[in-house]
């Protein structure tokens, strides 16, 4: 393991394993607990204000987007359809129904959603993945034999 990887991951210091999920839901660093692991709404701070774990590994892409659509989203939308279809409701009904649902179960789930996957690749040490070639992963060939 490089050294990159032990100061990434606080080998060599005594941190407690932590639950992502407690840790991420609250928005607090991974390792300590204690930092703040936003710089705003969804943004991520650079690293923790206590500990300094450097937050540089953290990419949870699309994943909280993803879980909200299809959580949070979807149901709001059939909702919103279900109205339409059932009473043919005037636009305004649905500026005071559909259009809260949307705002409710989209927005707020976000931030605690992506600090949870962000404290997941810090506990679970997820990587990006690579590719190993066959020559790479083969053992070195064993010298030969005097005869």
């Amino acid at each position: 393991m490089g050294e990159a990887h032990a100061e990434r991951y606080g080998h060599g210091h005594d941190w407690p394993l932590r639950s992502p999920f407690e840790t991420g839901i609250r928005g607090r660093c991974p390792r300590c607990g204690e930092g703040h692991l936003f710089d705003g709404f969804l943004k991520l701070a650079p690293r923790c204000e206590v500990c300094g774990l450097d937050f540089s590994f953290a990419d949870p892409a699309d994943g909280p987007a993803f879980f909200v659509i299809c959580f949070g989203c979807v149901p709001a939308v059939v909702f919103g359809l279900w109205i339409e279809v059932a009473f043919q409701a005037p636009y305004w009904v649905h500026l005071v129904t559909t259009l809260p649902a949307l705002l409710l179960t989209c927005i707020p789930p976000l931030r605690p959603l992506k600090g949870w996957l962000v404290a997941s690749q810090y506990v679970y040490k997820a990587e990006e993945g690579k590719l190993v070639r066959p020559d790479d992963a083969a053992p070195p060939p064993l010298p030969a034999r005097a005869a």
